[in-house]
């Protein structure tokens, strides 16, 4: 396992996959409470175009909290000190809900190291019903501690076709987000969250190319705010029909074919 000290010590676990390629590399980004290995089909599908680079954030998976409050430039600061340390220069990011969140915050922050920009599951502005969906996660956490906060979490982050679909496999999924997450880190994150400014704060400062992939199953994020996300990044805007929040896990071939693509037509003289 490799680990990168941020500047407060803070153990940040990564992965890097083809590491012999040139060129922009790619980096994932998790959603809250996922960790690397939510991103294996999709690495291994790049990882002969790219190099690769997957890490837990820090209050995620493998990654320690910390010392200093949890931000979106603490994070993006985080990943500068990560691509710099693995010598890379320029990256493509992929970000999913929070990590595009982290991944929009680091293009702002370092305009001249992001190729290529693909945001999932965000929006302009959270509206209240998201606002308060994260915060009763909060509330259930501290109560009843991650299992009962991974159950609330389920219907909001699957749309109804994964859930139907993988109705007999709720329990496992269940177990692993236990399994790879710590209590204090994870409350940390969703107070961290419930303070971040709308990211059309952010938006109108983009140069970057960027697509913006929302599932037409959200209750996080409405179409007309994902779409006004991408006309901010002067970007397009993608829907998935039937995934939820969960783009990358509810249709996994759909999702790698349409960063693929985008990335393969930005790369065109």
């Amino acid at each position: 396992m490799s680990y990168f000290k941020a500047q407060d010590d803070c153990n940040i676990y990564y992965e890097v996959r083809n590491p012999e390629v040139s060129g922009p590399a790619l980096v994932f980004l998790n959603g809250t409470a996922q960790t690397t290995l939510n991103w294996k089909s999709h690495s291994d599908n790049s990882k002969d175009r790219f190099r690769v680079v997957l890490y837990d954030a820090r209050a995620q998976g493998q990654s320690d909290l910390g010392q200093v409050r949890l931000s979106p430039e603490c994070h993006a600061a985080d990943l500068a000190g990560l691509l710099g340390h693995l010598g890379v220069e320029t990256a493509h990011l992929v970000g999913l809900s929070h990590g595009a969140y982290v991944a929009l915050t680091f293009a702002c922050r370092y305009p001249r190291r992001v190729s290529r920009l693909v945001l999932c599951s965000v929006s302009a502005k959270p509206d209240a019903r998201a606002r308060v969906i994260i915060r009763s996660w909060r509330s259930i956490l501290r109560t009843g501690g991650i299992e009962a906060m991974a159950w609330a979490f389920l219907p909001f982050v699957f749309g109804e076709n994964f859930l139907k679909q993988n109705e007999k496999m709720l329990d496992n999924i269940v177990k692993a987000i236990v399994r790879r997450n710590r209590e204090k880190s994870l409350d940390a994150h969703l107070e961290a969250i419930t303070g971040y400014p709308p990211l059309s704060h952010l938006a109108r400062d983009i140069r970057t190319p960027a697509l913006v992939i929302s599932g037409c199953d959200d209750p996080l994020v409405k179409r007309e705010s994902a779409e006004k996300l991408a006309k901010l990044c002067r970007g397009r805007h993608q829907r998935i029909v039937g995934a939820g929040h969960s783009v990358p896990a509810e249709a996994p071939q759909l999702f790698t074919k349409t960063v693929a693509e985008f990335l393969n037509r930005s790369q065109r003289p």
